[in-house]
């Protein structure tokens, strides 16, 4: 084995990128957020100055910046792993390319420089509905969330159309638009279905919102997995928390029934759509998007 990295040698700020960085036709602004496989930019296009939101992939377990801003393997070790990883995430540019819907983060151009893959997205302006839950920042009613969960289960449902799935629905991956538009973002988990591939992304979980098969990589993938995502982030919205992770509840399910822990509070045709998402078992669930959003909606 050949390292070459030593952490201790590198400024910190190259672990993004900085602004006025130009890459491609865009001039990077500033860091919007970061994660451990990749990072979001603010930028501009050079020509018509429109503000765009650019993913990078740079898995920081893996990799890492240089001065010239190439982003390379730690070591000879992490090279396989870390050009898998590009791939699928040039991968999941072009599959996100081609969904075009309201409520689905819009892809408009992905390229390939300094050796690594960049996702150009359009650039929306709202809150998480993590941080509005988490700042209580308004009333959540039955209104609103018949509102945003409709139109977020429209985009899911054409994902689905496309033999796609999410595979990391949660409050902190919705974005609320004026007018309480949703907007699905982070596709960084996404897969084909039925024939997914194996352990692609099997450390992509999220506790109390990942259902129990997207912890056993030799279990089958389906819309009934993201459905489950769905049903724990309608729950999070009445509990303003997230629910027992699946395999708790596997073991010993301590979460009170919404119809119980909700009852008088909403609907009971309502709670008991959203019981019926967070079954445990994924043959107990609504098997398609159209067959939860009948129950959600009557």
């Amino acid at each position: 084995m050949t390292d070459f990295y030593d952490p201790s040698t590198y400024p910190k700020q190259w672990n993004y990128l900085q602004p006025g960085t130009i890459i491609d036709d865009y001039i990077i602004e500033r860091e919007l957020a970061h994660g451990g496989f990749s990072s979001v930019y603010l930028a501009r296009q050079r020509i018509d100055q429109i503000q765009v939101a650019i993913k990078e992939y740079l898995p920081r377990k893996l990799a890492h910046r240089t001065w010239n801003n190439h982003v390379v393997a730690h070591s000879d070790e992490n090279r396989d792993l870390f050009m898998r990883g590009r791939s699928l995430f040039f991968e999941e540019a072009k599959a996100l390319a081609t969904l075009k819907h309201p409520n689905i983060v819009d892809v408009i151009n992905f390229f390939q420089e300094n050796s690594t893959v960049y996702m150009v997205m359009t650039y929306d302006y709202g809150f998480s509905l993590d941080k509005i839950l988490k700042d209580r920042l308004i009333t959540i009613t039955h209104a609103f969330l018949v509102k945003v969960f409709t139109a977020l289960m429209s985009g899911i449902g054409l994902i689905h159309e496309q033999h796609l799935l999410h595979l990391d629905i949660k409050p902190a991956n919705i974005l609320i638009r004026p007018d309480n538009d949703p907007l699905l973002l982070d596709f960084g988990a996404i897969q084909s279905f039925p024939n997914s591939i194996k352990n692609k992304n099997s450390k992509i979980l999220t506790k109390g919102f990942s259902p129990i098969e997207q912890y056993n990589t030799a279990s089958q993938l389906g819309p009934w997995t993201d459905i489950y995502a769905i049903g724990a982030s309608i729950r999070a919205c009445l509990d303003l928390k997230a629910s027992p992770p699946a395999p708790e509840r596997n073991k010993k399910d301590t979460l009170s029934p919404a119809v119980k822990a909700h009852k008088k509070k909403f609907p009971m045709p309502f709670l008991e759509a959203i019981d019926w998402a967070m079954e445990i078992q994924p043959k107990d669930r609504p098997q398609s998007i159209n067959e939860f959003l009948n129950a959600f909606n009557s």
